[in-house]
């Protein structure tokens, strides 16, 4: 336990390091080749740098801020667009935070709208609900050998979603105190039990940070680059098979840095690939049917979550399973609370989770 919080220490210290100077060169080397070429190091090095965690904790979210979001940001940085750009430049102090963590800062604002106030008192009761949600989530596990195996699956959909929501709303609130800056959490999730189609589903409520960076920059890039050689309505097309096979590449990346660098099937590529075609198909019906057929809301809507759910039964969480995941993540989290209350620094290794 100590060596990897030692790895920890280490590594981010070469994460803020790495952006010093990427905030540093850009000041003189205009955006363009040559400043990617100069920071593209410093991407490839932010997909090594995870490899030296294997506590799944600390190795995913490192993963997860640093190579999912740091190096795409980075990458739309060299050719001076994306949230890193800006005129005048940003301070460092604004930089490094934005580079790495799902925020986005907000223009400075005299007054508090009443719709703001709603909004944040909102988040709180969702956060307590969502906690609320996440430690019945924890009973039902004690109970995991009474209980369907596809049940226990779907727990872990949610447990997911929940986990997500609670971790980046404590990231936003500590880098607020921290920072003294008026800034926005990239909302994770946009209520994803609530969508009426694929579409709505993967671009517009599940996981919105990494839909908006894959966005910049593989979607708009690779629609641009067909528009002029296939007809313009069906460039969506090869750019959101560009995308889902992207996400599984980053996917198919966490699952190997957080299941102990075994090899992988590659399951969750076929997952997004899988994905990526049922909504280009999507995509092509409505474009053809001109919005002659509707299918209602409450037909869509259901449909489109069991597609999503099924294939991941099939697909997504196996990998996870296989390598007893579950039961990795709560001796992590015992020796975590055992750090906190009695001050030991415990290997998990030497944890058992009586409910697994």
């Amino acid at each position: 336990m100590e060596g990897e919080i030692h790895n920890f220490i280490v590594v981010w210290t070469i994460v803020l390091a790495s952006l010093c100077y990427s905030h540093t060169i850009a000041k003189f080397i205009p955006k363009g080749k040559s400043r990617f070429v100069a920071i593209f190091p410093i991407v490839c090095l932010f997909f090594i740098l995870p490899l030296y965690l294997t506590s799944i904790n600390l190795g995913a979210t490192t993963f997860f801020f640093i190579t999912g979001l740091a190096t795409f940001k980075l990458i739309l940085f060299t050719f001076g667009k994306g949230p890193l750009s800006s005129t005048p430049p940003l301070p460092l102090s604004t930089f490094i935070p934005l580079a790495c963590l799902p925020i986005k800062f907000k223009k400075s604002s005299k007054t508090k709208d009443v719709e703001t106030i709603k909004k944040a008192t909102n988040s709180t009761f969702n956060l307590v609900t969502k906690i609320t949600l996440l430690a019945i989530l924890v009973r039902v596990y004690n109970y995991k050998d009474n209980l369907h195996p596809k049940f226990i699956l779907f727990c872990y959909c949610i447990n997911i979603y929940i986990m997500l929501e609670i971790i980046l709303n404590m990231v936003s609130a500590v880098v607020r105190g921290v920072s003294r800056v008026d800034l926005d959490l990239d909302p994770p999730f946009n209520e994803p039990y609530l969508t009426s189609s694929l579409q709505d589903f993967w671009g517009k409520r599940w996981n919105l940070m990494v839909s908006n960076i894959l966005r910049l920059t593989v979607y708009d890039p690779v629609r641009l680059f067909v528009a002029d050689r296939i007809p313009r309505k069906w460039a969506p097309i090869p750019a959101v098979l560009a995308t889902f096979f992207a996400s599984g590449l980053v996917h198919e990346l966490l699952l190997y840095y957080i299941i102990e660098r075994l090899k992988l099937s590659g399951e969750a590529m076929i997952f997004f690939l899988i994905h990526g075609v049922a909504l280009s198909v999507e995509i092509v019906m409505k474009k053809m049917l001109n919005g002659k057929i509707l299918v209602p809301r409450i037909i869509s809507g259901p449909l489109a979550l069991a597609f999503i759910i099924f294939t991941s039964f099939w697909f997504f969480f196996p990998p996870f399973l296989r390598s007893n995941t579950e039961f990795k993540l709560c001796t992590e989290y015992i020796a975590f609370f055992k750090f906190i209350r009695y001050g030991q620094l415990i290997s998990p290794t030497n944890i058992t989770c009586s409910f697994l």
